[in-house]
């Protein structure tokens, strides 16, 4: 049964579970997410370059306006990031053939590399975190995974 069709103290039991869940995600995966950034060389590529990035390797070009919305920043923060990106060689800008006073990123051959190397590391680290935990854990993990991804998607 869901919460919001409980009523009473079983609601409010489901509510303090569902809050104490919440908070144990978000500082269990905000203690991965700055262990895995601290193993990455000072001056490397942010994390938002690194999504915009991956968006761009997954998706296709895109707009500066669109990437801002799907990252959910707003779109000064989106220009900075895409400058850094432009500076590094790891995106490039290209009129749009449609409306050439707009522009469309697309990730380089050097932006690939860059973020196949950064995933190497970070799944590298992750691997060898993961043999330390037995067969039902690593399994218990996995089912997890799509479940996370789905919480992701509704932040």
């Amino acid at each position: 049964m869901k919460a919001d069709k409980q009523t009473g103290p079983d609601r409010i039991a489901v509510e303090a579970d569902v809050d104490s869940l919440a908070s144990g995600l978000r500082l269990a995966v905000g203690r991965m997410t700055r262990r895995l950034r601290q193993a990455h060389a000072v001056g490397d590529v942010t994390l938002s370059g690194v999504s915009v990035l991956a968006r761009l390797a997954a998706e296709g070009p895109g707009y500066p306006g669109s990437l801002a919305d799907l990252e959910r920043v707003r779109p000064q923060a989106m220009a900075s990031t895409l400058a850094g990106l432009e500076q590094r060689g790891l995106v490039r800008r290209t009129p749009d053939a449609a409306d050439g006073r707009r522009a469309v990123v697309a990730i380089t051959e050097e932006g690939r590399a860059m973020l196949a190397e950064r995933r190497s590391e970070s799944v590298h680290r992750l691997s060898a975190a993961l043999e330390e935990f037995t067969a039902q854990e690593r399994e218990t993990l996995a089912s997890a995974v799509p479940l996370l991804d789905r919480l992701a998607a509704r932040l």
